[in-house]
Order: C-alpha cells, then sequence, then structure tokens
C-alpha cells in the first residue's frame, strides 16, 4: 500500500474498538465485551480504515488483533447486522459484502504481519477474521466456527473459500464451510488452523511476545514475505521464481541486508532499520 495520501491524519478515537501503539506494535482489540464483540456495519468500517491508517504511517512493525472478554468475536450482530440487512435492497447488500471483503483485504495487504490473538468463540466473521491473521495464537478455549450456512448464507463468505483450504487443506476446508460444526482448540491445532497453542489464559500474552519478536527483526523483509505469500498462492513456479528473484535484488540493495554482513563481521546483533 502506498504511503502517499490525499486523506486527514489517523483518526484517534475509534468507536467499535480500542488502538494502543507501543514501539512499533499496535494492539487492536475488538470492544464489545457484552456482545461477545460482535460486528457491526460500524466496526468493519473501523477495521478498514484503521488498517489503512496504520498502513500509511509505515510506524507500526507487528499488529496484534485480539477481543476483550469472555471471547474472541461472535461473528456479525445478528440484531444491527443481520436483521438490518432483511431491509437492503441487491445494490446496499453488495456494497455491504464487498466492505466486509475489503477488511479481509486489509489484514492480508497491510505491510506488517497480523497476530489473532483467540480466546473463547471465534465465529462467522470472527473466525475469518482470524484467519486472515498471519498468525493465529489461541488458548485452549479457543473454538472456531464458519456458521455462515447454518444461516442460510454462502460458507464462501469474506474470502472464506479462498483462505481456507490454503490453511487447512480443501478436505477440512469443506467440512468446516458446509456444516459450520465447531473446531475446539485441540483440533484446530491438528489440522493447522492455530499457528501456537498457549496454556490456558496466555493467548494474549502470547501474540505479544511474538509481535514483539517480529517488531524488532527486519520489518522490511517480513513485510516482502507477507507480500510474496499473499501473490504467489495463484502463480505459477515460473511467474514465483522471477517475483522472488526481482524482490530478493531489491532487498539485496537495502540497509539491512548490508547491516547483517556488518553485524556478522563485528560479532554483534543486526540493528534492523526495516530499510
Amino acid at each position: 500500500m502506498s504511503p502517499f495520501t490525499g486523506s486527514a491524519a489517523r483518526t484517534e478515537d475509534w468507536r467499535h474498538l480500542r488502538l494502543r501503539l507501543a514501539d512499533g506494535v499496535a494492539t487492536v482489540t475488538l470492544a464489545r465485551p457484552e456482545k461477545l464483540n460482535a460486528l457491526t456495519f460500524g466496526a468493519y468500517a473501523d477495521l478498514r480504515d484503521l488498517l489503512a491508517e496504520l498502513s500509511r504511517e509505515r510506524s507500526v512493525r507487528a499488529l496484534v488483533l485480539a477481543g476483550e472478554g469472555r471471547g474472541f468475536c461472535s461473528g456479525g450482530d445478528v440484531d444491527e447486522i443481520i436483521g438490518a440487512t432483511l431491509s437492503l435492497d441487491t445494490a446496499q447488500l453488495l456494497d455491504f459484502n464487498r466492505m466486509t471483503g475489503q477488511v479481509v483485504r486489509a489484514v492480508r495487504e497491510c505491510p506488517f504481519p497480523v497476530i489473532a490473538a483467540v480466546h473463547g468463540v471465534a465465529a462467522g466473521a470472527g473466525a475469518v477474521l482470524a484467519l486472515a491473521a498471519d498468525f493465529r495464537v489461541a488458548d485452549p478455549t479457543a473454538r472456531f466456527a464458519f456458521l455462515f450456512t447454518r444461516v442460510g448464507l454462502s460458507g464462501g463468505d469474506m474470502g472464506a473459500a479462498y483462505l481456507l483450504p490454503r490453511v487447512v487443506g480443501l478436505g477440512h476446508a469443506t467440512r468446516l464451510l458446509m456444516l459450520g460444526e465447531p473446531v475446539r482448540a485441540p483440533e484446530a491445532e491438528r489440522i493447522g488452523l492455530i499457528s501456537e497453542l498457549t496454556d490456558d489464559g496466555r493467548a494474549d500474552e502470547a501474540a505479544q511476545t511474538l509481535a514483539r519478536r517480529l517488531a524488532d527483526g527486519p520489518a522490511l523483509a517480513h513485510a516482502q514475505t507477507k507480500a510474496l505469500l499473499t501473490a504467489e498462492l495463484d502463480m505459477p513456479l515460473a511467474a514465483s521464481v522471477e517475483l522472488d528473484a526481482s524482490t530478493q535484488a531489491l532487498l539485496m540493495n537495502g540497509e539491512d541486508y548490508a547491516e547483517f554482513h556488518a553485524a556478522f563481521s563485528e560479532k554483534r546483533a543486526p540493528k534492523w532499520r526495516g530499510r
């Protein structure tokens, strides 16, 4: 995403989430605990816009997405979204569904790693938000449920039919998206849906530790690795290795690459600058 923009400076007050910035790590907390952090129209828009703003600033090196209270995110609010969509026409419904997809694209395309810290329920859109993250750190209470068919909709919502087979394989993805059955933490770890399974109540702490490790590392290398992982999902091998070669040639002209060699020669830790 380009750092050049004609928009106003970053918003300081978000209505549907909390933002904390600390030395390159952003923590975004969904903050409707009384509704298990169910998403509203405004919550989707806030997430989309916040990720765009943080991407433009280039000061964030890792982001943790968490949920306040008893769970990560229970999906779209039944009253404020599902009930409201019954009165929308097709054009309005298309606008809404495109917006939810823009949130997933923002998670995948932002130039820093995103870590979902999952405890309790991650259902519907909440499950897809976690799926879109680069890492899913979860404790034993975590359970994922792609509930879209349970409400009469396609299981391929918000890019789930694209992302999930690439994370857990087509067989598991078909079962999870078609049946909408919950997957608890042990099985989620077994099939690769969870990147790290923590002790009870330690998902947030482990996610912050991972974010700190990423933020202290070579940010430009991480950003390009994320971009290549996304871009090459549908590329043939010849195109992929050519894109890899071009990317490496550019990074080899960067300060971090030279810094590694200097640090190695001087027998010290590299001082990564993200350039």
